[in-house]
């Protein structure tokens, strides 16, 4: 009755230990991924629960490496080297995606984002803000959020088996995502950012994760319908262009 007790324990300590260090430098970077705006030392510290000599050591081994940057303030944001290592993830979807991206975000006017499942959530690969709007909402690369909310979640969802889903998905999900797979689209209004609604389509494409093209925005005259066809027609060239 004790040996699997035992083999599990023996198989745990036969596990390489984990890097303690490298773990929080990798959260402090999903921290500031996560974050719309800059953080001092002392924000970024408390939120990991690290004393402020520790997080500032990690910050400035970060820094060296410019994965980290901070301004004449002190306050503390992704660095430029982030983005050129972003730009390798998926790399010939991102290419593709970003003229029917930045096509997208001018014609309507709003900001236009790919999105990949990424474990349980949803995480912006490329966005492109519009040209000449008096205001639009900002979504940058590297923002997440759980797969179960926000029209992109729902898109990707769609793709995927309900057994492959987070075990926590809610009962009205299922629904929400029926809905979207016969309609072609998903919506959300103040799913994930208060006041802002989004409309994506699916973007299956072999080899590559199931992923979602998006707009958000505040307001508009132009239905869903109309936007997720604008959409619909960039994601057929992005697949077409990748051979899907």
């Amino acid at each position: 009755m004790t040996e699997a007790p035992a083999a599990a324990k023996a198989a745990d300590a036969a596990k390489p230990a984990a890097s303690q260090t490298l773990s929080r430098g990798i959260r402090i970077l999903e921290v500031l991924g996560d974050e719309r705006g800059a953080l001092s030392i002392d924000e970024i510290a408390a939120r990991l629960g690290l004393h402020r000599s520790i997080a500032y050591r990690l910050l400035r081994t970060l820094e060296d490496h410019r994965l980290v940057g901070r301004d004449a303030a002190g306050l503390v944001a992704l660095g430029p080297r982030m983005a050129a290592l972003a730009a390798g993830v998926a790399h010939d979807l991102q290419a593709e995606a970003l003229p029917e991206l930045t096509a997208v975000a001018n014609e309507l006017g709003m900001t236009c984002f790919l999105a990949v499942l990424d474990g349980a959530e949803c995480i912006t690969l490329a966005s492109v803000e519009p040209r000449h709007a008096v205001a639009s909402v900002a979504q940058r690369p590297g923002a997440r959020h759980p797969v179960t909310v926000g029209a992109p979640g729902k898109a990707i969802l769609a793709q995927l088996p309900e057994a492959d889903w987070p075990a926590d998905a809610p009962d009205a999900l299922h629904d929400a995502v029926a809905r979207s797979r016969l309609a072609g689209f998903a919506t959300s209004h103040d799913e994930v950012i208060p006041t802002v609604q989004s409309v994506a389509v699916p973007l299956a494409v072999r080899g590559q994760r199931p992923a979602a093209i998006a707009v958000v925005h505040v307001a508009t005259d132009r239905t869903d319908a109309e936007i997720a066809a604008r959409l619909q027609h960039s994601a057929a060239t992005i697949r077409e262009a990748l051979g899907s």
